[in-house]
């Protein structure tokens, strides 16, 4: 069916939006209350395994291996500046053979999984646990750390995962930090206002780490009802647009660098391979080839990286989605400009005010988290574009008007 984005049916889909959004506060506000003094002191012996030289190997399948490739750059490449590298990887290829080849008794396992759990992740787990490593089943049993999902739908769960894992490395760098005598914990001081500059017993602090991580959930809570109130009605626009291109044959193409790839990377498998019941929709992260983009990168330069494949995939009809936090890498703004010459409606995730990207207009529609502080920003992009593909699976499934 051709829906048109019409101004009544942007109005008719508008409250359904706000409700989807913030119907994921009611369950962040069962969870992480419960769940905040068990993380702390699961990330305080996280911290313990990394000062011994432990690393954080993840793994998950499908929209799940999205995840573990989402923690390992996170722990890697902090996004909080100055803070250093830890050793993480993504083992989702092949997660028991690489785990039993790989696993150290220092390590820390992350297993991801739908709702319902994963009995090969489970397995994983299990025998890493054998070889000495803390575990975390995400969902599941008999870990160091286990939870039971925080909600049956795949989306909703998903993000309150992300969350999960956001806390524990931004509180590791604080323990971390923390454990050693006179240093400063610099740019995370804003964060924990309560760690002073001297070495303190980190046994003293969990229940205040406990409290930050509540905190961070509030943020989330706080940040997924402004954007229900401000941008529901861009959401709505966005989705009837996609519907009107997909259903004209039209394809998805999302795309961003670091956490916002493997976001790109999850909305393309969400949507041509939905965890939950819903048409499938035809979709190409631009994120996901990783040969691709290296050799773009090297070849060219990385402000090439997803222009060159616009050019390669893109066709009139379909819709770019680029999800960007500050709304100003410039490989992101180089394939939007391509992709407008080529009659590809632009849609762009951003944080902040929009950045460079709103400045010049390169979103057709612009879906703004308004938070200066990146983690925030993706966990709410996460809702945004699970709550786009909940609006087209109604959509694509309407019958036609007669």
């Amino acid at each position: 069916m051709l829906v048109h984005a019409t101004d009544s049916g942007i109005a008719s889909l508008t409250p359904t939006i706000r409700s989807l959004m913030t119907e994921r506060n009611r369950v962040s506000r069962t969870f992480f209350p419960r769940e905040a003094p068990r993380l702390a002191l699961a990330c305080r012996e996280m911290a313990n395994r990394f000062a011994r030289g432990g690393r954080l190997l993840a793994c998950g399948y499908g929209p799940y291996a999205t995840d573990a490739q989402h923690v390992a750059v996170e722990f890697v490449h902090p996004v909080i500046v100055g803070k250093r590298a830890l050793p993480a990887l993504d083992l989702s290829a092949a997660p028991r053979a690489l785990l039993a080849a790989l696993t150290r008794p220092d390590d820390i396992v992350m297993g991801f999984a739908s709702p319902a759990g994963d009995p090969e992740i489970a397995a994983a787990l299990s025998e890493a646990h054998v070889h000495g490593a803390q575990t975390f089943a995400l969902p599941g049993e008999a870990s160091s750390y286990a939870v039971d999902s925080p909600s049956r739908d795949p989306f909703v769960h998903q993000e309150m995962i992300e969350v999960l894992y956001h806390t524990l490395w931004e509180t590791v760098h604080v323990y971390l930090e923390h454990q050693q005598a006179g240093h400063d914990i610099g740019a995370a001081g804003f964060l924990y206002p309560f760690l002073g500059e001297a070495q303190q017993d980190t046994t003293a602090v969990v229940d205040e780490v406990a409290s930050s991580i509540r905190a961070k959930a509030a943020t989330d809570e706080r940040l997924r009802d402004e954007t229900a109130a401000t941008q529901a009605t861009a959401i709505a626009r966005a989705a009837l647009v996609m519907c009107e291109r997909i259903a004209a044959g039209g394809t998805v193409l999302p795309f961003g660098n670091g956490g916002s790839a493997t976001d790109a990377n999850d909305f393309a498998l969400d949507l041509a391979a939905p965890p939950k019941p819903g048409p499938s929709i035809r979709a190409i992260s631009l994120s996901m080839e990783p040969a691709t983009l290296s050799a773009i990168a090297n070849d060219i330069g990385r402000e090439a990286m997803f222009l060159r494949q616009i050019i390669a995939h893109g066709r009139p009809g379909d819709v770019a989605v680029a999800i960007s936090t500050s709304g100003g890498s410039s490989n992101i703004i180089a394939a939007l400009e391509e992709a407008r010459k080529r009659d590809i409606v632009t849609i762009a995730l951003l944080g902040y005010d929009g950045g460079e990207i709103v400045r010049r207009g390169l979103a057709d529609i612009p879906l703004v988290v308004d938070c200066d502080y990146i983690p925030r920003i993706q966990e709410v992009q996460a809702s945004i574009y699970h709550v786009l593909i909940d609006a087209l699976h109604v959509l694509l499934r309407a019958e036609p008007a007669a």
